[in-house]
């Protein structure tokens, strides 16, 4: 037994002069416990509350034009930010950190984004109405597709107009009981004339 205790310790002494002796191991070493120091610290770390962004009252459902939803890119005061897809306009300042100034879909905020999210692409410049009509099929399905996601995590608060097309008319009435219908998953789409 004691033999084996002298053979662990000369085994430990041979290690530890291995790693004296080499200036390049002193400094892998040294490595080596801060990286672990760092990462037993940002285990045992609580991250600080950040200040929450003040909620923005619900906003009346109307419908827009390209012209007015450019207003809504979330440089304005309040910080809203707007994103139609497949012709409905939804709220996404929720989704700020993504949509808002700064943010990998910047490029959306305040515009139409059916293009872009059809091709897979944040560069596609929409300053007009865009009809969609020369998107092949694959690619309507996908708009499709973000509109089915939009709708499940964005409140829907109005209709991107065609030009000459009249708004429609929404009701205080029609607000709430869309809100309600919102709630339920069903039936949040304004008619169409």
């Amino acid at each position: 037994m004691a033999e084996n205790a002298s053979e662990s310790g000369n085994i430990l002494t041979s290690i530890l002069s291995e790693i004296i002796e080499s200036p390049l191991n002193i400094a892998l070493v040294c490595l080596i416990a801060f990286l672990i120091y760092k990462i037993v610290k940002s285990r045992t770390h609580v991250p600080s509350a950040s200040t929450p962004e003040p909620t923005l009252p619900k906003l009346k459902k109307r419908d827009f034009t390209v012209q007015e939803l450019s207003k809504y890119d979330g440089t304005q005061e309040d910080g809203r930010v707007l994103i139609a897809v497949n012709g409905n306009v939804y709220d996404v300042t929720k989704g700020k950190r993504f949509y808002g100034p700064g943010g990998p879909y910047a490029a959306f905020g305040g515009k139409d984004a059916s293009r872009g999210l059809a091709t897979f692409s944040v560069s596609v410049k929409t300053e007009e109405y865009d009809d969609l009509s020369d998107l092949n099929s694959m690619e309507m399905e996908s708009v499709r597709e973000w509109e089915e996601q939009f709708k499940d995590k964005y409140e829907l608060v109005g209709k991107l107009l065609r030009p000459g097309e009249e708004p429609t008319n929404y009701s205080d009435e029609e607000d709430e009981s869309s809100a309600g219908t919102a709630a339920s998953g069903a039936g949040d789409r304004p008619k169409e004339d």
